[in-house]
């Protein structure tokens, strides 16, 4: 990561407390912007980028060991699955132009900020008690403030739509040495080692101000997205409760 995107990330960090409030849900999962509203056929222009998908193996030490086949069969299968659930998200859906050089490497950089902003919001925000003491302000009101920064609006084709869908998704699974330190862990001290990790990230932003208008964001999600049946349950569950949608749960 260059000097430019490190840049982006301090200034998107720095923005969490002064821009965007959001509301949290009761299942701790999913956050929308107080007071944002999306109705279906509003008319609205949903840019939507190909998805961030890396799939590995969990080694005995718990490091990600990615697997290039696991990840194409991932990332095709969530990318056919995405396609069949686009014309439910109500509005009028853009697929990102496809992207060479400089343009791929930036939607790279801010995908790799979305996950950023999307592992803080699960720490400081649906787990309340770590909320960052500058942000305990509004915790009565459920409220939290969070932005990838405007550096959002300069994405190729964001000229051309009003908010961004964003996806994030990585899935580690466990080796079979993780297995055998697993099992051996229970059996031993009691002390916890988990095996494996699958974490989807979905998020709305405004292609203006990189506010974060909604946000689908969970680190133990459903569904083998090697498999195309794996991936339908996957995509399902990051669109779920997504604005004006009519996406079943």
């Amino acid at each position: 990561m260059g000097a430019v995107f490190l840049r982006k990330m301090f200034a998107a960090l720095a923005l969490f407390g002064a821009l965007v409030p959001i509301s949290v849900h009761s299942q701790e999962r999913t956050a929308i912007r107080e007071g944002f509203t999306l109705d279906a056929n509003s008319g609205k222009r949903i840019l939507v980028f190909r998805p961030s998908v890396r799939v590995g193996e969990q080694s005995t030490g718990g490091m990600f060991e990615p697997n290039a086949e696991w990840t194409d069969q991932a990332r095709a299968n969530i990318e056919s699955s995405l396609t069949d659930f686009q014309e439910k998200l109500g509005n009028q859906v853009i697929n990102a132009p496809e992207l060479y050089g400089e343009d791929a490497l930036d939607v790279e950089e801010h995908m790799a900020l979305f996950a950023a902003v999307a592992d803080a919001v699960i720490e400081y925000q649906f787990f309340v008690g770590n909320r960052l003491p500058t942000k305990k302000r509004d915790n009565r009101d459920g409220v939290f403030q969070w932005s990838m920064g405007p550096s959002v609006s300069q994405l190729p084709g964001a000229d051309g739509a009003d908010y961004a869908l964003f996806i994030y998704n990585k899935d580690m699974y466990g080796s079979t040495g993780r297995k055998i330190l697993q099992a051996v862990a229970l059996l031993g001290a009691g002390v916890a080692v988990s095996s494996g990790e699958h974490k989807g990230y979905a998020g709305l932003v405004d292609l203006k101000t990189g506010d974060l208008l909604w946000l689908n964001a969970d680190g133990a999600m459903g569904g083998d997205v090697r498999e195309p049946e794996g991936s339908q349950k996957r995509v399902r569950q990051l669109l779920e409760e997504f604005p004006g949608s009519n996406i079943e749960k």
